[in-house]
């Protein structure tokens, strides 16, 4: 079994991303983490640079070229870390297992076959997999179990989120994994009590449903609100990223947490003992 404190080798899908590059900038700093590959998808213009001329980072890791072949790289690695576009994910999955190397996943927009896809991978290698890696959004998913087990359906329950103009896929993934939290909690099927956004005539607000609402501008890293709302009172719980690194640690986290585990499908709750 690889040690905990050894330096752990590191490829990193999605590298001129903006998570991605975050990522790599971050790791590129910290002694436990050596950067062993970048892959961007056969489109991106920065194919065959360095990496050190896309993103600022120190030392002689910036002497690595993008690539998009991660099967002529993988290993090299001891952990990928993967924020691109679902399809991407899953080819970078199967190849990971393959080698039978973990994967730390970031992306959103993942589909209810997609993710059966990752559990059946899960059970050859060690997987984490989560809409939202910070800290403090994972604090917030539990704390919608806890209201939503606490607050009945006498308590509305909405759900906004506001992210930069070009985020492609809405509502968020934390917004949905918060919502599912809240009707889980409920004992409720999500499916038939989510409403997402309103318009025209809705007539009075179904007793029990969820409202899921996303809004998209500017560059805000990620702000997400749950809101329980009764005649009298008003329960709110913010989550405001200020930049991404909070979600670039988180990964670099579940990347340490993951890397000498075999097979499973981990969340950031089980990274951060919640």
């Amino acid at each position: 079994m690889k040690e905990k404190n050894s330096v752990i080798q590191l490829i990193v899908c999605g590298a001129a991303g903006r998570m991605g590059s975050r990522i790599l900038e971050l790791a590129a700093r910290d002694s436990s983490f050596e950067i062993v590959g970048a892959i961007e998808s056969k489109q991106s213009p920065c194919l065959g640079q360095e990496i050190g001329s896309v993103i600022k980072i120190p030392g002689g890791q910036q002497k690595i070229s993008i690539s998009s072949d991660v099967s002529a790289i993988i290993d090299r690695a001891n952990v990928l870390i993967d924020f691109t576009q679902p399809d991407a994910t899953l080819e970078h999955v199967q190849e990971a297992v393959q080698a039978k190397k973990p994967v730390v996943i970031g992306t959103t927009g993942l589909s209810h076959t997609q993710m059966n896809e990752l559990e059946e991978a899960a059970k050859k290698i060690a997987i984490v997999q989560a809409p939202n890696m910070s800290v403090g959004m994972n604090l917030v998913f539990k704390l919608a179990e806890l209201l939503g087990a606490r607050l009945d359906d006498s308590y509305d329950c909405e759900i906004t989120e506001t992210h930069h103009r070009f985020k492609n896929d809405a509502p968020s993934g934390s917004a949905l994994e918060i919502a599912k939290r809240v009707a889980k909690a409920r004992k409720v099927d999500l499916d038939r009590e989510a409403v997402y956004g309103r318009k025209g005539f809705t007539g009075e607000r179904k007793a029990g449903s969820i409202g899921i609402h996303a809004l998209r501008g500017g560059d805000i890293p990620g702000e997400h609100t749950l809101s329980f709302m009764t005649q009298g009172e008003m329960l709110q719980v913010t989550h405001r990223a200020s930049s991404r690194d909070a979600f670039a640690q988180g990964a670099l986290r579940a990347a340490r947490f993951i890397s000498d585990k075999k097979h499973g499908l981990y969340n950031m709750q089980d990274v951060l003992g919640l």
